[in-house]
């Protein structure tokens, strides 16, 4: 077994919901409401440390917020894992978000979680209050923004883009699923990525849903352009994603060489490892 690092999987079990007008589900079913159970997990994968993430999915921002302290408590428990907490970039949320922030400051908390699937937009007016405050935290307690790709609508790498211009300069930057489908894996391999990266933007990436040619496409343009290496980790998204299909995905077109050993560990240890001075 190989022990790796997991820049992202989620921690609370959300209620059915009746998604796209059918009934009640419960789809993540792989999803932990426990440390203990989550523990168990890591041993049986084989995973060394991992970045857990409050679960969201069902379109109600207080649920996501209220697994914050349970990812802090877990963070705290185990030095195997570290917290990403749930803020939000909607005016709505202000108070909850503001909550948030005050748990940044805590050791085990590595990163802000960010998704505009629950609501708001980079370029909205209405967000950049929100979204100042955010970044300015991450920037204040050198933390990592990790926000949600897919393509279409306010996840679209066109719109998320906006955030690694007006805040990567001097935060880093997760950008979560490498734009999460065929339109987004294009845009970033076929020039973006690279082009932030040689701008100096600190933009990371991980590549779970990432379709068939992706791995292997920007394996090679990594190693083309000569940079990139050290901005990849490995991610399972479990329980929305499937450990075993991620890590066989991504070992494949790595390698077992220098490139792969940042990309399961040593990336993760620079953003998601313990805070300076702990």
């Amino acid at each position: 077994m190989r022990w790796t690092n997991d820049a992202h999987r989620h921690l609370g079990v959300l209620p059915a919901y009746p998604f796209y007008g059918g009934p009640p589900v419960a789809p993540a079913i792989g999803a932990r409401a426990t440390i203990g159970e989550l523990l168990s997990d890591l041993d049986r994968e084989g995973t060394e440390r991992a970045l857990v993430i409050p679960n969201y999915g069902v379109p109600d921002p207080a649920i996501a917020f209220s697994f914050n302290e349970l990812c802090v408590e877990a963070a705290g428990k185990d030095d195997r894992i570290s917290a990403a907490l749930w803020v939000s970039p909607r005016a709505e949320d202000a108070d909850r978000t503001d909550e948030a922030l005050k748990l940044a400051a805590e050791d085990g908390v590595r990163a802000l979680k960010l998704s505009f699937l629950l609501g708001g937009k980079a370029s909205d007016p209405a967000c950049k209050p929100q979204l100042d405050k955010i970044f300015a935290t991450a920037r204040e307690h050198d933390l990592v923004v990790h926000v949600h790709t897919s393509p279409g609508a306010a996840s679209d790498i066109d719109e998320v883009g906006k955030l690694v211009d007006a805040y990567a300069g001097d935060v880093k930057l997760h950008l979560v699923h490498f734009g999460g489908g065929m339109s987004g894996h294009i845009k970033l391999v076929g020039g973006r990525f690279f082009d932030w990266i040689a701008a100096g933007k600190q933009v990371y990436t991980d590549l779970s849903w990432a379709i068939g040619f992706t791995p292997r496409w920007l394996v090679e343009e990594i190693s083309r352009r000569g940079l990139g290496h050290d901005r990849v980790l490995f991610a399972s998204d479990e329980p929305w994603g499937d450990h075993e299909g991620e890590l066989a995905k991504l070992a494949a077109a790595a390698g077992d060489g220098e490139l792969a050993d940042l990309v399961f560990r040593g990336t993760f240890d620079v953003l998601y490892g313990p805070k300076k001075g702990k």
